[in-house]
């Protein structure tokens, strides 16, 4: 039990295979050492076994807020959804915004741990601090925006007011590798397949109804200091300044440009490394500026809703009307972020900007990883034009790529069954392990790891897969946040990633948005979150706490099978290597040093060959499971020949 400030201390454990609900607080130390949502996610996660299988009842799949979640906190509206990932077999964690987070602890919760399998669909009512089991076969099949609205109507309230609704759409029922849990429509919880496990066991929403009871803080003082820091250096920061910063204008889009400037962005498979290297050299018309936020805001911005206590508002809503196979329609959605434009435009060889905005509305009713699809569909480009597929898909073929996104949400063609598996197990049975852009099975975000060497040792080590969430290093690369580096160079890089690997931990944990961080950074994190629950941290535990959730994660996936082996990247970006595409345009030649940025990392993290040894888990407090058996004297594996 906690009694620390900011928790409700009472996490749900649904048994879905019984029908049973129990309770239970919180451990003290358990918050303590692991903080919450992330975090305490993990380590509940962990308790269930890293030997589990992704899509078996035995895996739990936990929803989880922070005791900085739904309080006063700027930014403080976001949740995790934790679980072992059936697209990667690593442990994984991903978050949505919006109402959700905010609205469960509201409703006197602080998680909830789905565990077993139902037989018949169902889905779950939170409210004042119970959990209630629905039949949910009469919308079960049906997408998720007509999901939200009838559950919304017959749990009697307001979506959007004082309802929030977590829900799969027909993806996550047939286990697409990389489906979703979408919130609120438009919000995803995107990446890892979390939609697939929580189809897997039946559920298809989770439905939270409450009032405001915002959890005060334990020291009010403090906790006010922390607040009124937070919002100046928010309001100063040219990032997040509201109405003003360029994540406040044009939301993540912003990077669009930038990074097309920087010849940065991955373009048609990443065979390119910027729109513009590509541009003209097959007759093809590309520009990555008519898929830019600043077009995006010029041209079909309606709306620019918000999360909880954000004063940011970075979603940027758009409508479109536009011509599709005959017909003239209207859409409408939010979501027009950076990576899923990337991922189903310049990466996929066009940038037809409206396209893109159908594209990202079929993908949240549908419920899939708009990074991820559109990743696969250009793996399968790249596959059609190598003759390795018998039915595929040509260069840019938008409108073939609309249709192919129900096609794999329903595994409803031959294309559609085989691309709904991830890149890893594509290239398994096409032998096309060439043509995809994967780390441990998850694909790359936006980032060229040629132009930033710093993503390229935070997508190689990334606990989840490919990630830039997890270490953002393009905020120094690209913003200058903290302080400007040099992007190509790779020296310094593997400190730098894992100073930020542990930073978002944290911020994860709490659970606030990543995007803080641009202007907030750890001084502000302790006066808040010692302000709220009454404990009182340094920076230096702060941080010790990152790398202790950090060390957990990569210690599940040691006992999962994972080394040093798996911290790798395509081989088109690797220097050496016999498939390696070198940069064009301003990262002319450049390739990733892998092998001593590898190096470098593991010195500062203190890891054999990607394995966590038990000194370090001794060191940081992790006493649970067997250990990896790895001293931190023993030497590093020999390379294979």
């Amino acid at each position: 039990m906690t009694e620390m400030g900011g928790y409700r201390d009472r996490v749900a454990q649904v048994d879905l295979t019984d029908g049973a609900v129990e309770y239970h607080g919180i451990d003290d130390e358990d918050a303590e050492k692991y903080i919450g949502a992330r975090g305490l996610g993990v380590k509940y996660v962990f308790d269930a076994g890293p030997d589990v299988d992704p899509m078996g009842p035995d895996n739990r799949l936990a929803f989880m807020t922070g005791p900085l979640t739904g309080t006063q906190t700027v930014m403080s509206g976001r949740i995790a959804l934790v679980t072992k990932s059936p697209l990667t077999g690593t442990v994984t964690d991903s978050h949505h915004g919006g109402w959700s987070g905010a609205r469960l602890k509201w409703a006197g919760l602080d998680g909830i741990l789905l565990d077993g399998a139902s037989d018949d669909p169902v889905y779950l009512v939170v409210e004042d601090g119970d959990v209630e089991i629905r039949d949910a076969s009469h919308v079960w099949g049906k997408g998720v925006h007509d999901t939200v609205d009838e559950l919304g109507e017959e749990v009697e309230g307001s979506v959007g007011k004082n309802l929030s609704v977590m829900a799969i759409g027909q993806a996550g029922e047939n286990g697409v590798r990389y489906a979703c849990v979408m919130n609120e429509d438009d919000r995803a919880s995107g990446r890892g397949g979390t939609g697939a496990v929580m189809g897997s066991k039946g559920v298809k929403a989770v439905v939270v109804k409450s009032g405001t009871d915002m959890p005060k803080p334990a020291d009010p003082e403090t906790f006010k200091e922390g607040y009124q820091q937070a919002m100046e250096v928010i309001r100063e920061s040219d990032v997040t300044a509201p109405n003003e910063g360029g994540l406040s204008m044009y939301g993540t889009n912003v990077l669009m440009n930038a990074t097309e400037e920087m010849d940065g962005l991955p373009t048609k498979n990443a065979k390119y490394t910027s729109t513009e290297a590509y541009n003209g050299t097959e007759g093809i018309d590309v520009d990555a500026e008519r898929v830019s936020g600043e077009n995006v805001r010029e041209n079909i911005l309606v709306d620019e809703p918000t999360c909880h206590s954000c004063p940011v508002a970075c979603k940027k809503e758009v409508e479109v009307q536009l011509h599709h196979k005959g017909q003239d329609m209207n859409v409408r959605t939010e979501s027009y972020e950076y990576e899923s434009a990337w991922a189903l435009g310049p990466n996929s060889g066009h940038t037809d900007r409206d396209e893109i905005a159908l594209m990202l509305e079929r993908c949240n009713d549908v419920g899939v990883d708009t990074i991820e699809v559109g990743n696969t569909m250009a793996m399968a480009m790249e596959m059609t034009e190598e003759g390795k597929l018998d039915v595929g898909i040509d260069w840019g073929d938008s409108e073939r790529m609309v249709d192919l996104i129900d096609e794999i949400g329903n595994r409803s063609t031959e294309l559609g069954d085989l691309l709904a598996e991830g890149p890893d197990r594509i290239g398994e049975r096409k032998d096309a392990h060439d043509n995809k852009l994967s780390v441990k099975g998850q694909s790359i975000a936006a980032y060229d790891p040629r132009c930033m060497k710093g993503m390229a040792i935070a997508f190689a080590t990334s606990n989840r897969g490919a990630c830039h969430l997890r270490g953002y290093t393009p905020a120094a690369e690209i913003l200058g946040i903290p302080e400007k580096v040099d992007p190509y160079e790779w020296e310094g890089k593997g400190e730098l990633t894992a100073t930020f690997q542990d930073l978002h931990a944290i911020s994860d944990s709490f659970d606030i948005c990543k995007f803080n961080a641009f202007a907030e950074g750890i001084e502000e994190y302790v006066l808040q979150y010692s302000g709220m629950t009454g404990r009182e941290v340094t920076e230096d535990e702060l941080f010790e706490a990152g790398e202790r959730i950090y060390n957990l994660e990569r210690y599940f996936n040691n006992l999962a099978g994972f080394d040093g082996e798996d911290d790798s990247l395509p081989g088109r970006f690797v220097e050496g290597h016999p498939d390696a595409i070198p940069g064009q345009g301003a990262s002319e030649g450049e390739l990733a040093e892998l092998d001593l940025m590898k190096e470098e990392y593991y010195e500062h993290r203190g890891w054999v060959d990607g394995v966590v040894p038990d000194e370090k888990l001794d060191e940081l407090g992790i006493d649970i499971g067997p250990g990896t058996g790895v001293s931190a004297g023993d030497s590093a594996a020999p390379a294979d020949d």
